[in-house]
C-alpha cells in the first residue's frame, strides 16, 4: 500500500523546500543537483511542485566510474524533461589512484563541474540533496580521521560554493525514511548505484554495518550527531572571528603575506589556528595538523637560528611555504624536491643559449625552465626595448658568474647584480635567473629589468617598433 501524496510523506518534504524557497528571490533561478538517485529524484520532483519547473536547470555529472553511467545520464535527461526542467551534463575524469582517495577526488571533480554548470546557466542557488543519514554519516567519518571543528561541522545547510552560487540543502533535517516514503508516494523512478554497497568504501561501510547498531541501540543518534555538528561549526565560527583579529595584527600586502615576528608572538594553538584560516583565505585546501605544526616548528627555528627562512620546506598543493625578510608567504612551487636536487647538480655547468632575433615572441629556454617573452609594447613601457636593439647582435641566455653590474637609475650608479637583488628584495631562492645579452652587453635582468644604459641611442621615429622583454618560469603542480 502506498502513501497518499497529501500524507505526512509529501508534506514534510514540501514544508522543507518552502523554508528554504522562502529565503530566495521570488524570480530566483535555481538548479539541482541531479544523480538520478532517490534523494535527488526526491528534490528534483519536490522543487518543480514548490518552485515550478520554469525556474529550473537539472545538473548531472558524469563521472565514468561505473558502466552504467551512460545509461544513468540518459535517465536523468529523460526524466528531467519529463518534469519540463532543462537538463544539462558533464563528463568528468575521476583518478582512481588519486593520493586523497576516489571518493574525495569525485566529489571535487563533481563540485567543480556544478560550479561551471551553474555559471553558464546563470543560476542563483544550487540545491543538493543531501540529508540527515548523509549528516550523520559525515561527522562519524570526520570523527573516525581525527578531524578537527572545522570537520566536524560536516554539511552546512548554506554554504557559499566556489564560484559564488550558495549550495542549498533543503532536506538535511529529513530522514532517508521519509525521502523513501515520499518516493513510494509520488511512483518516483530512481537509479540504484550499485557502488552503494561497495562497503570496501567508508562511507559505504559506515553505512551497512556500523549505523544499523547504532540505531538499534541509539534510536536518537542522527539528532544528537546533527546537535555535535551544529556546536562543532558555532564554535569554528568563533575560531575565525579569532583569526580575522590575528590577521589584521599580523597581516602584510593585504593578506598575501605574513609578519613572521606577529606570528610567532603568537602561542601555538592560536598560531595554528591563524594558519588554517590565512590557507583558506588564499583559496588553499586544508593542511593536515601533522604539516601545519612542522611549518610552525621550522618558522620558530629559522627565526632564532638565521632569521631568514631559507632553510624552510613545506609544500603544500603545489606552492611551498617562504619567509624572506620577515615575511612568510606561500608561492608556485616551480619544481618538485626532487628535480630542484637534479637541478642544483647541473646548475654549475648549465651552457649559454645564443639566438638571432628574428621577430619572435617566444623564446623558450627548456634548460632553465621558463621563457623569455617579446611582446609589442609602448616606448614609454620601462621594460620594452626596441626591436632595433633586439636585433644588434645575437641574444644569449646565461648564468650569472658573478661581478655584473647594472646602472640603478634611481640613485644613477652602477650596482652589482647582488645588491640590486637585494634592493628589490628578491628573495636568494629566486636570483637563479637567465641573463639576458645582446652580443656582450648585459640587456635585461629577471625581476630587475631591463639595462637602460645599455640601449645606447634610441630611435627618434615614433612609429619605430618596441617589445616589451618578460621572463616567465615554468610552473610544475606538486
Amino acid at each position: 500500500m502506498t502513501d497518499h501524496p497529501e500524507s505526512d510523506a509529501g508534506r514534510i518534504v514540501i514544508d522543507a523546500l518552502g523554508v528554504v524557497l522562502s529565503t530566495l528571490p521570488h524570480d530566483a533561478r535555481i538548479a539541482i543537483a541531479y544523480s538520478g538517485g532517490l534523494d535527488s529524484s526526491v528534490l528534483l520532483d519536490a522543487a518543480v511542485r514548490t518552485a515550478g519547473a520554469a525556474r529550473l536547470v537539472a545538473l548531472h555529472v558524469h563521472h565514468g566510474l561505473s558502466p552504467s553511467a551512460d545509461a544513468w545520464l540518459a535517465h536523468c535527461e529523460t526524466h528531467a524533461h519529463a518534469h519540463g526542467v532543462t537538463f544539462d551534463a558533464r563528463r568528468v575524469d575521476v583518478a582512481r589512484d588519486d593520493p586523497a582517495g576516489v571518493e574525495a577526488a569525485a566529489r571535487d571533480a563533481r563540485y567543480r563541474a556544478l560550479d561551471a554548470m551553474c555559471a553558464a546557466h546563470g543560476v542563483q542557488a544550487l540545491w543538493l540533496a543531501q540529508h540527515a543519514d548523509d549528516q550523520a554519516e559525515t561527522v562519524l567519518l570526520q570523527l573516525l580521521r581525527g578531524a578537527g571543528l572545522a570537520g566536524m561541522a560536516a554539511m552546512a545547510p548554506v554554504r557559499a560554493g566556489a564560484s559564488g552560487v550558495p549550495r542549498m540543502r533543503p532536506l538535511l533535517a529529513l530522514l532517508r525514511a521519509q525521502l523513501e516514503r515520499y518516493a513510494r508516494a509520488y511512483r518516483l523512478d530512481w537509479i540504484d548505484d550499485e557502488s552503494n554497497d561497495d562497503t570496501r568504501y567508508a562511507r559505504n561501510a559506515l553505512r551497512h554495518d556500523v549505523m544499523p547498531a547504532l540505531s538499534a541501540h541509539f534510536p536518537g543518534y542522527r539528532d544528537a550527531l546533527a546537535r555535535t555538528a551544529a556546536h562543532a561549526a558555532a564554535s569554528q565560527r568563533l575560531l575565525d572571528d579569532l583569526a580575522r583579529i590575528d590577521l589584521r595584527e599580523v597581516e602584510c600586502e593585504e593578506g598575501s603575506a605574513l609578519s613572521q615576528a606577529g606570528l610567532l608572538a603568537l602561542d601555538d594553538a592560536r598560531a595554528l589556528n591563524l594558519l588554517r584560516y590565512w590557507m583558506r583565505a588564499l583559496g588553499m585546501p586544508a593542511a593536515s595538523a601533522a604539516r601545519l605544526t612542522d611549518a610552525l616548528r621550522q618558522l620558530r627555528e629559522t627565526a632564532r637560528e638565521t632569521g631568514n627562512g631559507h632553510a624552510l620546506r613545506v609544500d603544500h598543493a603545489g606552492r611551498r611555504l617562504r619567509c624572506y625578510r620577515g615575511r612568510v608567504s606561500w608561492e608556485a612551487a616551480r619544481a618538485s624536491e626532487g628535480a630542484e636536487r637534479a637541478h642544483a647538480s647541473v646548475t654549475a655547468s648549465r651552457a649559454a643559449v645564443s639566438s638571432r632575433w628574428r621577430g619572435e615572441e617566444i623564446w623558450r629556454l627548456p634548460s632553465w625552465r621558463g621563457t623569455y617573452v617579446f611582446a609589442p609594447a609602448a616606448a614609454d613601457d620601462p621594460d620594452a626595448v626596441p626591436e632595433q636593439v633586439l636585433t644588434r647582435a645575437p641574444l644569449v641566455a646565461r648564468e650569472r658568474s658573478g661581478g655584473e653590474r647594472l646602472r640603478d637609475e634611481a640613485a644613477n650608479v652602477s650596482r652589482t647584480l647582488k645588491n640590486l637583488f637585494q634592493t628589490h628584495g628578491v628573495p636568494a631562492w629566486e636570483r637563479d635567473v637567465p641573463l639576458l645579452f645582446v652580443g656582450q652587453t648585459l640587456l635585461f635582468v629577471p625581476r630587475i629589468g631591463v639595462n637602460r644604459s645599455a640601449l645606447g641611442a634610441l630611435p627618434t621615429d615614433p612609429r619605430a617598433a618596441w617589445r616589451r622583454i618578460e621572463w616567465r618560469e615554468d610552473l610544475v603542480i606538486a
